[in-house]
């Protein structure tokens, strides 16, 4: 007897001018971080009236949008990112999938959008990677990367929530998030001139105006020689989070501290999942303000032995330095500390399938 699975409400409209398989396996010898993407794309439409419908897997194109369309001119919007892992027989899994389909949800209702079920998230990255699933590349540090979105569409000027919505998922096959790939140690500008969000604001959604008002300070991070931005409170005390990881602290004595959630700092999937590994592998973990002050103080003295950063794209990133206009300092010796790299290791085979999942995190797409 056959099962309905939430893919198989999705209708599939195959491309006619597919990439030839031989571009193709080139693109995926060496992909860089959402460049390039595969032939199809996911797509559920809502209306006030109507609500969800029209579910489908359709050929990867230009979106044709109305001048007016609120989106642009109001930014209700939001979206996800996640991962396909190829494993070694040859099956292809996410991770943690419904952790991202009930965040989905809580930003759709901070931006009054329509909230999305959890079956039409995990049938809609099912459903396209099912259709591109030659897409999906094998090797160390690559992983097909899944885009789910939402928009509102509808031609209006006017602030209100939108009455008609667009919901998408395309796919990217990607390599390393750094140029420096996989364990490199990045460098981190501290940043006292601007703030990724406020309390009360919209900064534990996952919607693009958090992005946006974090690209100027990134930029001026660029132009200083660093890799990357991290954000501080409004009142300029306590690390909140980078442009898009979250942050954790290693203290000489093998405790682990990171900001907690607090509204002003996105939930992540990666960071829980870290939490989890941390906690099991002994490490004493709390969840409470980590203050710039006694952070410096602490890697000047060594008490601090090792910062990383984490999140979906680029999984754990170690922190060799942290800077500000006040002070210039190298975390431990500059490379990656050994709970960095031990962590990391045993999280990527996780989700790789090299070691046993004993979470239930695992989530077969094919």
């Amino acid at each position: 007897m056959s099962t309905t699975t939430p893919a198989d409400l999705f209708e599939l409209h195959r491309t006619d001018h597919p990439v030839p398989d031989e571009e193709r396996a080139k693109l995926l010898e060496h992909p860089r971080f959402g460049t390039v993407f595969t032939d199809h794309m996911a797509r559920i439409g809502w209306t006030a009236d109507g609500g969800w419908a029209n579910r489908r897997v359709e050929p990867y194109a230009p979106l044709v949008l109305d001048p007016a369309a609120a989106v642009l001119h109001y930014g209700q919007e939001i979206f996800e990112g996640l991962k396909a892992y190829r494993h070694a027989d040859g099956s292809i899994w996410s991770f943690r999938p419904q952790a991202n389909a009930a965040r989905f949800a809580r930003s759709a209702h901070r931006l009054a959008l329509p909230e999305l079920s959890e079956d039409d998230f995990l049938g809609a990255i099912t459903a396209l990677v099912a259709a591109d699933r030659d897409w999906v590349p094998s090797g160390e540090e690559t992983s097909l990367y899944l885009r789910p979105f939402m928009y509102a569409a509808e031609r209006f000027l006017g602030v209100r929530p939108a009455n008609a919505v667009e919901f998408l998922t395309i796919a990217s096959p990607v390599g390393p998030y750094f140029a420096s790939g996989g364990v490199q140690p990045v460098s981190i500008w501290i940043s006292t001139d601007f703030h990724r969000a406020g309390p009360g604001g919209t900064g534990a959604a996952k919607c693009g105006g958090n992005y946006a008002a974090s690209l100027l300070p990134q930029q001026e991070a660029y132009a200083k020689g660093f890799d990357q931005v991290c954000f501080l409170d409004v009142a300029g005390e306590t690390l909140e989070e980078l442009g898009g990881m979250n942050v954790m602290v290693v203290h000489a004595d093998g405790r682990v501290t990171t900001p907690a959630i607090s509204g002003t700092i996105l939930e992540g999937v990666t960071r829980s999942s870290i939490l989890t590994l941390l906690a099991e592998a002994g490490h004493e973990v709390s969840e409470e303000p980590v203050r710039l002050d006694e952070l410096t103080a602490g890697l000047a003295s060594g008490e601090v032995a090792e910062v990383f950063a984490c999140g979906t794209a680029a999984v754990m990133t170690p922190i060799g330095r942290l800077a500000s206009d006040d002070f210039d300092l190298t975390v431990g010796d500059g490379g990656a500390g050994p709970v960095t790299v031990a962590i990391r290791e045993q999280l990527t085979d996780i989700q790789t399938g090299r070691a046993a999942d004993l979470h239930g995190w695992l989530y077969r797409l094919v």
